[in-house]
């Protein structure tokens, strides 16, 4: 797959791992679209944490629970929310054709 030059804003993902819970399944590394994460001395290890665009796929995958991320606050989720035709100050924020704000309309791995 290989990852671009593209760096994500510095030093602000939420992305966290406990490697005393890690059991070096691989599953993060496997998910993640911007290999963030590898295995060593069998373990999962952050190796590029600026190149995190919070998806959450990692999280989402980890069987014991040993990473933790916020999904829906970062890059990824402006990204997808933009292409939905979603704009506003937060990531679940629906603008009506009136101009109006709607109420958040909250889904999965989202806020």
């Amino acid at each position: 797959m290989g990852t671009t030059s593209f760096t994500y804003l510095k030093n602000v993902t939420t992305l966290e791992l406990n490697p005393e819970l890690c059991t070096g399944c691989g599953m993060c590394a496997m998910v993640c679209p911007r290999e963030v994460l590898a295995l060593a001395d069998g373990k999962a290890e952050i190796i590029s944490r600026d190149d995190c665009m919070e998806c959450g796929a990692c999280a989402q995958n980890c069987p014991t629970a040993a990473i933790t991320v916020d999904a829906g606050v970062g890059c990824a989720a402006a990204v997808i929310n933009s292409m939905l035709g979603r704009t506003g100050d937060s990531c679940c924020c629906v603008v009506e054709s009136d101009g109006k704000k709607a109420p958040p309309q909250c889904g999965p791995g989202c806020c």
